[in-house]
């Protein structure tokens, strides 16, 4: 019977940051509006109303000394040390973030040398064939990163791939802007092996697009909501509700022309694993993703979530998301959440370029 190279997962680690902010600490922050008027609501019904749209009440920001690198860092470290892979061994490390390291006291992006390099040396890898290197690719950065990933394992050209989304939005946005309260800091890392199978399973299928005509600046780098703020830094920008139309009108559709190149019925899918960006938002992409199936009911718990305590990390909510589940670290630590062999699940994400991009993975029996 003839075997086939699949891209199966190893391993997998996480970090959350200690540091935990919750919606109580902005009630005292002055937003403004886009066109630069201070908001009339109070700092209570501000962050109420945030907590109603988007599912938030907590999040997690980096320590001062800490820097998005140290926390990919301690994500690959807590990989190796719940499986018995040698990092020796790799072939590649993929790290995923958008802005590089940003430190505490001085807020400007640095990328030289790669997070995938820093992590490289912080590992104490010495094996030159262990390449290193990074994706921006918005938020779906990491889901991609595992998608080039596959493309390696099933060339045979690579049989160990690592691949990191790190993250210190925290350090990108502007504090008098509420959608600064989306915002989170963390990593998360999985080690994909390349296993050889007479039937299917691993990654079974993928899809990604970029729809820059029109949507290209809905997340955009700018300057503050305060006309009066005097610092000359970029924050990070969201056109918000255009955003979210353009998630509802896209990705339930991309997530079904991938689940669909698998052949299997949407009932086959036991979770659906999507980028934490906004609880409501996300809601309503599993309901279009089943009535695109012509499903009326959406099974219970297909979706877990962790928004409401780690808010929106960007790069690292999925790879979190995944070790959390596997590692029953969820909260309530619920049985609805176990999977196991056999089971089908998918990734899905959508972020700053406009990209989106989902993958379809069997766990191995």
């Amino acid at each position: 019977m003839r075997r086939t190279l699949y891209s199966v997962i190893a391993g997998t680690g996480s970090y959350l940051p200690s540091r935990v902010v919750p919606n109580a600490a902005f009630t005292s922050s002055a937003f403004f509006e886009a066109n630069g008027q201070p908001l009339t609501k109070s700092g209570e019904e501000i962050v109420e109303r945030f907590a109603q749209i988007t599912d938030i009440q907590e999040r997690r920001y980096a320590e001062d000394d800490q820097v998005a690198s140290d926390l990919a860092f301690l994500a690959a470290q807590n990989l190796f040390a719940s499986c018995n892979a040698d990092p020796e061994q790799l072939d590649y490390i993929l790290v995923a973030h958008n802005f590089g390291d940003i430190s505490a006291a001085n807020r400007r992006s640095d990328f030289v040398p790669t997070l995938a390099a820093r992590v490289k040396h912080k590992l104490g890898i010495e094996n030159p064939n262990t390449i290193a290197y990074d994706l921006p690719f918005g938020c779906p950065g990491w889901l991609q990163g595992v998608i080039q990933a596959d493309y390696y394992l099933r060339s045979g050209d690579a049989r160990r791939v690592l691949v990191i989304g790190t993250e210190t939005l925290s350090r990108v946005c502007d504090p008098h802007d509420r959608d600064s309260m989306i915002y989170a800091d963390g990593a998360g890392a999985v080690l994909l092996e390349a296993q050889e199978s007479a039937t299917p399973i691993g990654i079974l299928a993928h899809g990604s697009r970029s729809d820059t005509v029109q949507a290209a600046h809905l997340l955009r780098m700018d300057k503050s909501y305060n006309p009066a703020y005097e610092g000359e830094e970029l924050f990070l920008k969201m056109e918000g509700r255009k955003l979210y139309e353009y998630a509802l009108k896209t990705v339930p559709q991309a997530i079904k022309d991938c689940f669909d190149k698998t052949g299997l019925p949407i009932t086959a899918l036991r979770k659906l694993l999507i980028h934490q960006a906004n609880g409501k938002m996300d809601e309503a992409i599993l309901k279009r993703l089943y009535a695109l199936y012509n499903e009326a009911t959406v099974p219970e718990g297909v979706m877990p979530m962790t928004i409401s305590w780690l808010g929106n990390s960007s790069v690292a909510t999925l790879p979190t998301l995944l070790d959390l589940l596997l590692k029953h670290q969820l909260p309530g630590n619920d049985s609805s959440n176990d999977i196991g062999p056999g089971d089908h699940l998918v990734f899905a994400s959508v972020g700053a370029g406009m990209n989106c991009n989902a993958v379809v993975y069997r766990i191995p029996k």
